[in-house]
């Protein structure tokens, strides 16, 4: 399995920006796709961005126009940046490999997380 590790969470007040990334053991590029996931409190883990090894990108519809997902395949890392941050972007980060052709399906190598939280 791959091995991801994420970082870069933090406190951060409304309207700020953060710039999560997740370095992989194995060069991203000859993995199909990666994905950030999040986790609120009391909710399920959701899908908030993906992106594949043709650069092809995914959204939810909640971070569209905020966040944009990156990847650096020589350097086996991705990122997520986030701007406008606001207080429902609360949660546990995670990165995910797996495949993506129209929608993300997610694989079973999981980063231990990172928290963000925005709050005044």
């Amino acid at each position: 399995q791959v091995q991801l590790v994420e970082s870069g969470g933090g406190l951060v007040q409304p309207g700020g920006s953060l710039r999560l990334s997740c370095v992989a053991s194995q060069r991203t590029f000859v993995i199909n796709a990666m994905g950030w996931f999040r986790q609120a409190p009391g909710k399920q883990r959701e899908l908030v961005a993906a992106i594949n090894s043709a650069g092809r990108t995914n959204y939810a519809d909640s971070v569209k126009g905020r966040f944009t997902i990156s990847r650096d395949g020589r350097d086996n890392v991705i990122y997520l940046q986030m701007n406008n941050l606001k207080p429902e972007d609360t949660g546990v980060y995670s990165c995910n490999t797996g495949i993506m052709h129209d929608q993300y399906q997610a694989g079973g190598s999981w980063g231990q997380g990172t928290q963000v939280t925005v709050s005044a």
